[in-house]
C-alpha cells in the first residue's frame, strides 16, 4: 500500500485491537477480565476509533504487544505475511514440523491468574451458596417446629 493511500485510511484503534484478539486467539470476555473490565467495556473499546494512551498501553501488555503495534497494525499486511511467510515445503523430512505456523500464545501467566481468579471466585459464590442453603434448612426446621407448636 502506498503511503499516500495509507495517509488517507484512518487507524481505528479498537478494529486493530480486536483483530489482534481474534489472531492471537484470546475471547473479548477474558481480555476484558485481564484488563478487570467488564465485557461491554471492552465492546465499547473495541468498537472506538480513539483510546487513551494508558487504555491502549493496559490492552497491549494482556495482549503480549506493544501500543505502537496496535497503532500501526494492518490487516491486509498481517494476511499477506501469514500467507507468504508460512509456505510449507511439501518434501519436508519431518512431517511433525509441517504446517506449523509461529504465533505468538497469550501468555499462559495470564491464563493462570484468570484461571485462578475464576476458581476463588467460584469457591466464593459456592460458599454463600452453602450459607444460604443452610440458612433456608434452619428456616424450614424453625417454620415445623412452630408448626407443631
Amino acid at each position: 500500500m502506498s503511503e499516500a493511500k495509507k495517509d488517507r485510511k484512518q487507524i481505528h484503534l479498537g478494529h486493530n485491537i480486536q483483530r489482534i484478539r481474534e489472531i492471537v486467539g484470546i475471547k473479548q470476555y477474558a481480555l476484558a477480565e485481564a484488563c478487570d473490565w467488564s465485557q461491554q467495556q471492552m465492546s465499547k473499546l473495541e468498537n472506538s476509533e480513539y483510546i487513551d494512551d494508558s487504555t491502549l498501553e493496559t490492552i497491549a501488555e494482556k495482549l503480549g504487544v506493544t501500543p505502537e503495534f496496535i497503532k500501526n497494525f494492518d490487516d491486509e499486511k498481517a494476511v499477506y505475511n501469514i500467507q507468504t511467510n508460512n509456505t510449507f515445503n511439501d518434501h519436508a523430512v519431518n512431517s511433525s514440523q509441517h504446517n506449523r505456523p509461529n504465533i505468538q500464545y497469550y501468555p499462559v501467566d495470564q491464563i493462570v491468574k484468570l484461571l485462578e481468579k475464576f476458581i476463588a471466585d467460584d469457591k466464593q459464590k459456592s460458599a454463600q451458596i452453602e450459607s444460604l442453603t443452610n440458612t433456608v434448612k434452619e428456616l424450614a426446621e424453625e417454620v415445623k417446629r412452630m408448626k407443631s407448636k
